[in-house]
């Protein structure tokens, strides 16, 4: 997050409403409602608000830079599809402050659930992001397939793409929804994750290099990280 919650953006950005362009600006200003991702908020003049339910959209005045703007926050919801440039974003906008690294290892890294080893792996993928622990992406090799139930939640992570589950179900018959996910095409700026199988960390008994490792706390309540 910037020092201000409040900053100019610097792409384009668009969106779709029943195959009409109804938002389209060069100037969006980027408020951080919270401490994750920030909203796009759009100049007056650059929004369609005829094209939109009222109940869409919120006005307001902000003061951007010492200067105070016109604005509308649209609900991303309300949208079809959105666009920064040319290229489709999902969930929210990006923040231009998140990077992420994946990153080839050679760690050792050892999975448990109820004492139960699910993975053990020496060559993951460790994908560090901003402000969230890292994420050990492991070959499927290296974990418990026949251990492992498909799952119908998918979720969509603007930065990585669409990701699907697996559960985990123990040999007692204990299930564990949605403890891996994998991106099978993610966005280019993640390939390096592609088919590799993700760990829901704060869910599972993680060790690196044989030391046992403290579950994180962030503030997902369900995967998709």
């Amino acid at each position: 997050m910037p020092q201000s919650p409040v900053e100019r953006g610097h792409k384009r950005v668009r969106a779709v409403r029943g195959g009409r362009v109804v938002v389209d600006t060069l100037a969006p200003v980027l408020v951080w409602e919270w401490p994750f991702y920030p909203t796009y908020h759009l100049p007056v003049t650059d929004v369609d608000l005829a094209a939109l339910p009222p109940d869409a959209t919120r006005r307001l005045t902000l003061d951007v830079e010492g200067f105070p703007v016109d604005v509308v926050r649209v609900d991303w919801n309300a949208m079809d599809q959105w666009f920064e440039e040319d290229e489709p974003v999902g969930v929210h906008a990006r923040d231009p402050y998140v990077r992420i690294d994946a990153l080839a290892s050679s760690r050792h890294v050892e999975v448990a659930v109820d004492g139960v080893v699910i993975a053990d792996s020496t060559r993951p993928t460790v994908l560090f992001e901003t402000r969230l622990p890292p994420r050990f992406y492991l070959p499927l090799p290296d974990v418990r397939l026949d251990l492992l139930r498909s799952s119908d939640t998918v979720t969509l992570c603007p930065y990585k793409g669409t990701a699907t589950y697996w559960s985990v179900e123990l040999p007692d018959g204990t299930r564990h929804p949605d403890l891996f996910w994998t991106y099978r095409a993610p966005l280019p700026e993640s390939q390096k994750v592609a088919g590799l199988a993700a760990v829901w960390t704060e869910k599972v008994d993680l060790r690196l290099d044989g030391v046992a490792q403290e579950r994180p706390r962030t503030h997902f309540e369900v995967p998709g990280t």
